[in-house]
């Protein structure tokens, strides 16, 4: 007899009954309404407010999600950091449309955002790896990310010779196959969490391509059924 009984998963819900999105009150541009939830989640109690899902997809169609860090956003877009010769930059490169989802449950709140890829520039991408502590610039030289390895000890023997070659006091060179990616948006969509699963999603959509986060002449807002 099975000691842990599976939950009845059809009985499993969340009652969303802590506020609502209306139009009246959401800022005119979305880098504006989201920087309000950003700060409002950062205060919370969420770990790590700023985790991100990243969708992706390759050259068949096949899509694939993980979570991602943001590093900044501005009215450019939303910016994150990876190896180049990981799964989701060679996935980018042969498609630069992606997705980015905040899950901020905790205060019944999510942001979607889709839209077109690109590299920072590689001063940008210096200026935040020598930002980083030294132990993860040294993680970056020694993760050959989404890279088959036979075991734990291949990832700590190459940490250990890159500590020899940087140590204290040495500040480790920019991996060339290292930098970050900025995401234009062309869609973000709050959505609040409402009783009865009546939620409130609003939606901004650019205009065309050139749109910038914080000119609301730039975007339509418009309302979407839950």
């Amino acid at each position: 007899m099975s000691l842990w009984e599976p939950p009845n998963l059809a009985d499993v819900r969340v009652s969303y009954d802590s506020g609502q999105l209306g139009e009246e009150g959401l800022a005119g541009d979305p880098l504006t309404q989201f920087r309000q939830w950003w700060q409002d989640a950062a205060a919370s109690d969420i770990p790590e407010p700023n985790a991100m899902v990243l969708a992706t997809v390759d050259a068949a169609g096949r899509p694939t999600t993980r979570m991602v860090l943001l590093k900044g956003f501005d009215e450019r877009g939303f910016v994150f950091f990876t190896n180049y010769h990981s799964r989701k930059a060679e996935q980018m490169a042969v498609n630069p449309h992606v997705s980015l989802c905040f899950p901020w449950y905790p205060l019944h709140r999510q942001v979607t955002v889709t839209g077109v890829s690109q590299r920072v520039s590689g001063a940008e991408s210096e200026a935040y790896f020598r930002s980083r502590p030294k132990g993860s610039q040294l993680a970056a030289w020694a993760s050959r990310q989404s890279e088959v390895i036979p075991n734990r000890a291949v990832l700590e023997s190459r940490y250990q010779e890159l500590a020899a070659r940087w140590p204290a006091g040495v500040e480790p060179a920019v991996p060339d196959f290292w930098g970050g990616y900025l995401v234009v948006a062309t869609t973000v969509e709050f959505w609040h969490g409402r009783e009865s699963r009546l939620h409130d999603r609003l939606r901004f959509t650019a205009n065309d391509g050139t749109a910038a986060l914080d000119r609301p002449a730039d975007w339509q807002l418009q309302r979407i059924s839950p």
